[in-house]
């Protein structure tokens, strides 16, 4: 009979003799498992980590920070928030693991954490991601009945660095860019700029996902929304010019796919070299949201290209984008002249 036993991490390293082993511990303590799998020696080191790890655990805030890492909520988030969640887990488990769950109970803890918190506050997005997890780990826990409290609630954020939402690129600016960034940086720059995707989908984007006339995908947010954008000529004409070195559409020089970090370090260089600041990758989506609201497109129109709600695309042009409002009101009094202007009025 085959026993699956729970929590085992297992990573193999390279002895000095330039052999391979693999060495197995418990994912919750990082306690080593000796012994070979399947074997008595291995589920008695199992058996005896884990009764070590709960008579540790039991009645302390890692308790409840090794179940949350374990839960289903955990687990549905997408593996790049887990990657974050766990680099700042661990920050938190170092400062509180010890803590007894009844001193968190007590509403005067607030103030530990929020201290805490503060001591980071030369990083605030970091101090701020860091108040975040805390606080969903306890409300986690909060709801499961293993906390009577949840003093991380309403905490406030330390970073205030306004709504981005205001901010578009220019034609100068996508000029200066174009000059100073690879092709296979700018093949993402003009494709976000026509389809409105977030950075993550449009690098995970395949040649199966373009039938030559749409592009067709499931976005990573709004709860994986599917999207079909129609292909214009100007986009079209790149994708069919690109080389299909890779299954992915976007590659790097070397025709392999994007990774996320190696392509926000090239994108930024090239921000860099092109003298060009405040502008960032995602704020391509705004502008995309801007095109089409100047091109003459609804809000449903918009929304069904860049998969926002239409609360959210009315909210993007209602204050926010100033750059396109005096283009579109423009654009109104040309339309109004039209119908009701006195030419219009004479030879109706």
């Amino acid at each position: 009979m085959r026993v699956h036993l729970k929590g085992i991490k297992r990573t193999t390293k390279t002895l000095a003799d330039g052999s391979k082993k693999e060495f197995f511990y418990l994912r919750a303590t990082g306690a080593p498992i000796h012994g070979k799998p399947g074997t008595p020696e291995f589920m008695a080191s199992y058996n005896s980590a884990v009764a070590a790890a709960r008579a540790v655990h039991s009645g302390q805030f890692r308790a409840i920070i090794a179940k949350y890492k374990a839960s289903t909520e955990f687990a549905k988030l997408a593996p790049k928030t887990q990657k974050a969640y766990l680099s700042y887990i661990g920050r938190i488990e170092l400062e509180f693991g010890s803590m007894p769950i009844a001193a968190i109970d007590d509403p005067r803890s607030r103030s530990d954490f929020l201290e805490w918190r503060d001591a980071m506050s030369a990083t605030p997005r970091a101090a701020d991601y860091a108040w975040t997890t805390l606080a969903r780990i306890l409300s986690w826990g909060k709801n499961r009945s293993l906390l009577t409290n949840n003093p991380c609630e309403k905490g406030g954020r330390l970073y205030s660095g306004g709504n981005r939402a205001e901010i578009v690129w220019e034609p100068a600016d996508l000029r200066k860019l174009m000059a100073h960034a690879s092709r296979e940086v700018m093949a993402a720059v003009i494709v976000a700029l026509w389809s409105g995707q977030r950075q993550g989908d449009l690098l995970r984007l395949t040649w199966k996902s373009y039938n030559g006339r749409t592009i067709n995908l499931r976005q990573s947010k709004n709860g994986g929304k599917r999207v079909s954008i129609p292909v214009g000529e100007t986009l079209r004409r790149l994708l069919d010019g690109l080389e299909k070195r890779s299954p992915r559409i976007l590659v790097n020089s070397r025709g392999r796919p994007w990774t996320e970090d190696g392509f926000r370090s090239s994108f930024s260089q090239a921000c860099v070299d092109a003298g060009i600041v405040n502008l960032h990758f995602h704020d391509l989506r705004g502008t995309a949201v801007t095109r089409l609201a100047l091109s003459g497109c609804s809000v449903p129109e918009i929304a069904a290209i860049t998969g926002h709600s239409l609360k959210d695309v009315e909210a993007l042009l209602d204050a926010h984008y100033l750059g396109g409002r005096v283009e579109l009101a423009e654009q109104a009094a040309l339309k109004l002249e039209s119908r009701f202007g006195e030419s219009a009025s004479q030879t109706s």
